[in-house]
């Protein structure tokens, strides 16, 4: 591999680790700060779900300036990663709402309906 080529490969895993990095700090920094479930939800989600992902990736191709492997278990884990934080976040909104423990700030629809599409059922006593 040409010095020239391997630089810029070294430069681009550097770059995907120290975002990684920012993007996992921002998130455990918003899941510590913010005040409400629904708002501290959204912090390891998205942000921290990125920063691992690009944190992932750039582990993967590390190796690749010095004649090592690419690592496909990495690029799996960022895959699965992507795929299921998602669907744990919708779960866990759709819980909070079910609960009563969501935003009370957040307007009615207006048709009736709950914003969640699971309608709470419980009749009080």
């Amino acid at each position: 591999m040409s010095p020239l080529l391997q630089t810029a490969l070294e430069l681009i895993v550097a770059a995907g680790l120290v975002g990684g990095g920012f993007f996992a700090l921002v998130g455990s920094w918003g899941l510590i700060r913010l005040p409400r479930p629904m708002q501290r939800l959204h912090a390891p989600t998205k942000a921290t779900t990125i920063g691992v992902g690009a944190a992932l990736l750039a582990s993967s191709i590390g190796d690749l300036p010095f004649g090592g492997p690419l690592s496909m278990q990495e690029w799996l884990i960022t895959l699965f990663l992507l795929l299921t934080a998602p669907v744990s976040a919708l779960f866990l909104a759709k819980t909070l709402i079910l609960r009563g423990e969501a935003d009370p700030n957040i307007p009615e629809t207006g048709t009736g309906q709950p914003w969640a599409t699971l309608a709470d059922e419980r009749k009080d006593p």
